[in-house]
């Protein structure tokens, strides 16, 4: 064995070990954010927030629609800043940005929730987790680049804001297809997701990285939430 070949695979085993650095930061992130949302939903809803943003909300002829509407922006937003932010500072703020945006819209939803029956939550939450759990050990199991994927998810998100826009302008409700539409196309974001933290993203980007896959992980949830409650209506 050559002297370059030897450090070829010394090179080779410090960015697998540099990645792998980053990829436990960026899942430890995740985690955090994901506990400091469930903390400050159950924040909102015993200390009454939750009633007030949901009476808000409501006070509007279209207020499930509106909240949909603010649910897209701040995904995209998320996305946004995912990709272009260098800065840590600025990564941190978005994060903590999009933890409190997400509890504010998803207030209504959860209030909803927990006065329709008992263990939706509990059992939204649980297939959310499961069904994230699943698509990332597909990814890191084969291995394999979903970067195919970014069409595809600008196509989708083009035809959920059309027919959020079109529901809201005509009246029509979106029913338990589009929850089931929506389910899929966050699955998509958190294949695209996963693999671009397993492939692509700068290991300095763990906090945007994190950030991209909790506005993924939410939208999951929120839609998954929603067919829960469409079955116990």
């Amino acid at each position: 064995m050559s002297y370059q070949q030897t450090e070829e695979q010394v090179v080779t085993r410090g960015g697998l070990g540099d990645r792998a650095k980053f990829i436990t930061k960026t899942y430890n992130h995740l985690l955090g954010a994901i506990f400091a949302f469930v903390l400050l939903s159950v924040y909102f809803y015993q200390s009454g927030i939750s009633l007030a943003i949901a009476q808000w909300v409501f006070s509007f002829g279209a207020g499930w629609l509106v909240l949909m509407g603010g649910f897209i922006a701040v995904s995209w937003a998320a996305t946004h800043i995912a990709h272009t932010s260098q800065s840590k500072v600025t990564q941190y703020s978005s994060l903590a940005g999009l933890i409190i945006a997400e509890a504010i819209i998803f207030a209504p939803l959860l209030l909803m929730a927990a006065q329709m029956a008992d263990g939706v939550i509990q059992s939204a939450a649980t297939v959310t987790l499961a069904g994230f759990a699943l698509l990332t050990a597909i990814v890191f199991y084969t291995r394999k680049d979903f970067s195919f994927l970014r069409g595809i998810l600008m196509w989708a998100f083009g035809l959920a804001i059309l027919a959020i826009g079109a529901a809201f302008i005509f009246g029509f409700q979106l029913g338990t297809w589009f929850s089931v539409a929506m389910i899929g196309f966050a699955g998509a974001a958190i294949l695209y997701d996963t693999s671009n933290v397993l492939h692509h993203y700068p290991e300095d980007r763990y906090v945007g990285a994190a950030l991209q896959l909790f506005a993924s992980v939410a939208m999951m949830f929120w839609y998954v939430l929603r067919l829960f409650m469409a079955s116990n209506d």
